[in-house]
C-alpha cells in the first residue's frame, strides 16, 4: 500500500489529504510531488481496488480520478465514494475523446473534471477551487443548521414596559427590511452582558426578508489577536506563513444574510478602520490581495461596553461608533425587568424539565422572594444556568429556595452608596471587586478596565482575597 510522502513534521496546519487514481506511474507521480509541495498530503493508487482500500483506510478530502482504469471505468469508483461519503470532492481528469465520461462524472457529483495533458500549474489553481469552494458552503450549511436550531429553541420572552418597547422596535426595523433588493441600516444593540442581545440580533434576522439567508455570529472577543483580520476579511494563499490555501472570511460568507459583531467593542483599533471601510464602500479586500469584493450583509453590531465614552477617550473610532450607531436598541438588564423575573423562571424551569424528564411542580413563596430579590449581576444568561442546575439537583417537583444555592448575603439588593459605615479598607476593596467580577462575569480584563486598575494589580488582590 503506498505511503504519503511527507512526515508528520511537514504536516501543513490544514492537513487536507488527496487521493490521485491514476494508472499512469510517471504523471501521478509528478502530480503527487507537486501537491505535496503545496502542503497536502497525497496517497496514490493505480488501480480501483487499491483507490477502494486507500480510501477506506484514508478518507481523503479530494479525489483526483482518472475515468480509464485497467479495470474499469473511473465511474464506478465514483458512485461508490458518493454513496459512502456525498461529502468528499472529486476532481476529474479526462483524456481527449472521454468527454461524454466527464459529463457523466458531473452528474454524478464531481466538483469539476480537468482534460490531459494537465498543466501541473492548473491542477493545483483547481485543487484549491475545490476546497475553498467546499470550505464556504459548508460553513454555510452549519450556519443555516446552527441557527434554525437557535430559532427553534430561544425565545424573546417579556411583558414588562421596557421588553415591549424592544419589541416595537424590532417591528420598526423589520419594516425598514422588506425591500429586498435595499441593505438594512446598520443597527447597534446595546447592553450588559447576558441581557439577551444575540437574541435581539436572531430576532431581527428572523422578521427581516433575509430569514432564510446566513446568521453568522461572530464574537469579536473570542477571536485570536494574530488572526482576527484574516477570520473576518479572509485570506488568500501565500499572505502569511502556514496560509497554504486561501480562506473565506465571516463577513463574505454571510453573503446577503446577516452579519452579527458581538461585543464590537473589543475589535483592535488597528482593524476599526478596515471595518469602517467596508461599511462605507461596501466592499472588503482580503488579506494578501488588492482586489476588492462586494459585501451585502446586513450589518448588526452589539457591545456591553459604553463605546461612546471609549470614541471621546480615543479607544474606539469616532466615524466607526457614528456608522454603526445609525439605529440603536438598549436590552434592559434583568433587575430592571422585575415584572419579568418569574415568567423567565418557570419557562426556563419547565423547559429543563422536559429536556430531561424531570417533575416541576412550580416555585414556593420563598424561592419566587428569592428569585426577585437578587440583583442578576449575570442576567438573563446567569437565571437560565442558575434555574437549569436547580432543576437537575432537586429531589422533588417544587422548587424551593434551598436548592437555588442563592447567597442570602447576595440576595438583599442594598444602594451601592449606602455601604456600611464601618467597613474597613480592605472589606471595601473586596466588596467592590466583587461586584465589578459578578458585572463582568468574571472576565478580568473588563473588570480592571471599570475600576480603573491594571489586570495584574486586580489579580494581585483576587489572588489576595482568594477569588
Amino acid at each position: 500500500m503506498s505511503e504519503p510522502l511527507v512526515t508528520t513534521a511537514e504536516v501543513p496546519v490544514l492537513e487536507k489529504k488527496i487521493l490521485i487514481v491514476e494508472d499512469e506511474a510517471v504523471f501521478a507521480k509528478a502530480v503527487k510531488k507537486h501537491l505535496v509541495r503545496a502542503g497536502y498530503i497525497v496517497f496514490l493508487a493505480g488501480t480501483l481496488a487499491l483507490a477502494r482500500r486507500e480510501f477506506s483506510e484514508h478518507t481523503p478530502d479530494l479525489i483526483l480520478l482518472d475515468m480509464r482504469l485497467p479495470e474499469g471505468s473511473g465511474l464506478d469508483l465514483l458512485v461508490d465514494i458518493k454513496s459512502s461519503n456525498p461529502n468528499t470532492a472529486v476532481l476529474v481528469m479526462s483524456a481527449y475523446g472521454e468527454l461524454e465520461d466527464a459529463v457523466s462524472a458531473m452528474k454524478l457529483g464531481a466538483s469539476d473534471y480537468l482534460k490531459k495533458p494537465i498543466d501541473l500549474q492548473e491542477l493545483l489553481i483547481n485543487v484549491e477551487k475545490v476546497f475553498d469552494k467546499n470550505e464556504l458552503t459548508q460553513k454555510l450549511t452549519y450556519s443555516a443548521k446552527r441557527e434554525q436550531h437557535a430559532n427553534e429553541t430561544v425565545d424573546f420572552l417579556g411583558e414588562c414596559k421596557k421588553i415591549n418597547d424592544v419589541r416595537r422596535q424590532v417591528e420598526r426595523i423589520s419594516k425598514l427590511t422588506q425591500a429586498g433588493s435595499i441593505i438594512p441600516p446598520t443597527v447597534l444593540i446595546l447592553g450588559e452582558t447576558g441581557a439577551g442581545k444575540d437574541v435581539i440580533a436572531r430576532l431581527l434576522h428572523a422578521s427581516s426578508q433575509r430569514y432564510e439567508k446566513p446568521f453568522v455570529h461572530v464574537d469579536c472577543a473570542s477571536l485570536p489577536k494574530d488572526l482576527i483580520e484574516s477570520e473576518l476579511f479572509g485570506h488568500e494563499k501565500g499572505a502569511f506563513t502556514n496560509a497554504h490555501v486561501a480562506h473565506t472570511g465571516l463577513i463574505e460568507a454571510a453573503e446577503d444574510g446577516v452579519l452579527f459583531l458581538d461585543e464590537i467593542g473589543e475589535l483592535p483599533l488597528d482593524l476599526q478602520s478596515k471595518l469602517l471601510a467596508v461599511l462605507e464602500r461596501r466592499t472588503l479586500r482580503k488579506v494578501g490581495t488588492t482586489q476588492e469584493r462586494p459585501v451585502a450583509a446586513w450589518i448588526i453590531a452589539a457591545t456591553n461596553r459604553d463605546i461612546e465614552l471609549l470614541a471621546n477617550k480615543g479607544e474606539f473610532r469616532q466615524d466607526l461608533y457614528y456608522r454603526l450607531n445609525v439605529i440603536s436598541l438598549l436590552m434592559p438588564a434583568l433587575r430592571e425587568r422585575e415584572d419579568d423575573i418569574l415568567l423567565l423562571a418557570n419557562h426556563f424551569s419547565e423547559q429543563t424539565s422536559k429536556r430531561y424528564g424531570l417533575e416541576f411542580d412550580g416555585l414556593t413563596d420563598e424561592a419566587s422572594d428569592a428569585l426577585q430579590d437578587y440583583l442578576w449581576p449575570g442576567n438573563v444568561r446567569e437565571m437560565k444556568h442558575l434555574i437549569e442546575r436547580a432543576i437537575l439537583l432537586n429531589g422533588s417537583g417544587l422548587l424551593d429556595i434551598d436548592v437555588l444555592g442563592l447567597d442570602k448575603k447576595d440576595n438583599a439588593k442594598t444602594d451601592e452608596n449606602d455601604m456600611n459605615e464601618e467597613l474597613t479598607l480592605g472589606e471595601a476593596e473586596l466588596h467592590l471587586i466583587k461586584q465589578a467580577l459578578e458585572r463582568t462575569n468574571r472576565n478580568v480584563s473588563k473588570a480592571s478596565r471599570e475600576l480603573d486598575i491594571t489586570r495584574m494589580a486586580l489579580r494581585y488582590r483576587m489572588k489576595k482575597y482568594n477569588l
